[in-house]
């Protein structure tokens, strides 16, 4: 078995499609695809992969072998990028991830215990969707990252902030003139939800909803919070959404607060315990004075 049996099979299971996988995501031939598919599940010795009307599904065995490749694929880039630096200790480097838009809360402060510890150190700085940024520490891409806790990750999270919902709606929307907003108030209007990327967002919004005994069909799944504002704008939609997303809010969408109790989702650090980095520990040894400085309003 080699590792490209593990990568084509994670593909293929992730985009739940031979097509899609050999075209968009592996760069090969369907029928080459389906070819390492089968001498995989020879290996293997139980069928992974069935084919059904909505695309290619995983069977019970594949289900299990899936989490058990990702976690070894996982561990391969892991010792790649551990090595690769190995290899090039002259430089000290650290990298830092950030639930897009949150770079904008918690960059400039981490920079400054980073620089003020170690004033010549390399810092890379990238910012994506929670789940990817979980992968990209998981594989040792990324030193740590703000993100989501999520779940199917063997990370370490520690929650930073925790982050009110708050409601969001076009700036002309009839319920803009009030200082609070009930979730009944929104029963009837056209709902932007969270999708895949969202994951974790999306099980706070539709726990609370249920709670509040109101429910909604998504007329939109989307996940990134650029995404969210425009469609809100341009469908006259309404959404939940954390509270950081105001700063990037343009003029066409406004926010109000929730009525009563307001939900809030953990905004956490994750890291993999297997990073031995002594940056990374002193940046951990830091983290109450960096949430201390980013709560301390700014005159």
């Amino acid at each position: 078995m080699e590792l490209r049996h593990l990568r084509y099979f994670i593909a293929v299971a992730e985009t739940g499609s031979l097509t899609v996988a050999a075209e968009r995501r592996l760069h090969t031939s369907q029928p080459s695809l389906s070819r390492q598919i089968k001498d995989l599940e020879d290996q293997v010795g139980a069928e992974l992969l069935v084919r059904s009307a909505r695309g290619v599904e995983l069977t019970e065995a594949g289900k299990v072998f899936f989490d058990h490749a990702r976690m070894a694929l996982s561990q391969v880039d892991a010792g790649i990028e551990a090595a690769r630096r190995a290899a090039q200790p002259a430089k000290q480097r650290f990298a830092l991830g950030f639930l897009t838009g949150q770079e904008m809360t918690w960059l400039s402060e981490a920079m400054h215990i980073l620089r003020a510890e170690l004033p010549n150190i390399d810092v890379t700085v990238s910012s994506d969707y929670s789940p990817d940024l979980a992968d990209a520490v998981a594989r040792g891409k990324l030193d740590l990252a703000f993100l989501r806790a999520e779940p199917d990750y063997d990370l370490i999270y520690r929650s930073v902030k925790q982050e009110p919902l708050v409601v969001l709606m076009p700036s002309d929307h009839r319920l803009a003139s009030r200082d609070t907003i009930k979730p009944s108030d929104l029963v009837g209007e056209p709902f932007i939800g969270m999708g895949k990327k969202a994951n974790v967002l999306g099980n706070v919004i539709n726990t609370y909803l249920e709670s509040a005994g109101v429910a909604f069909t998504p007329e939109q799944l989307v996940d990134n919070p650029a995404m969210v504002m425009s469609l809100v704008s341009s469908t006259r939609g309404v959404t939940l959404i954390p509270s950081y997303v105001q700063n990037l809010m343009p003029w066409s969408v406004v926010s109000r607060p929730l009525a009563g109790k307001a939900p809030t989702i953990d905004l956490a650090v994750g890291y993999s315990k297997s990073n031995n980095s002594p940056i990374l520990k002193m940046f951990l040894s830091h983290l109450d004075e960096l949430i201390a400085r980013v709560s301390t309003p700014k005159p």
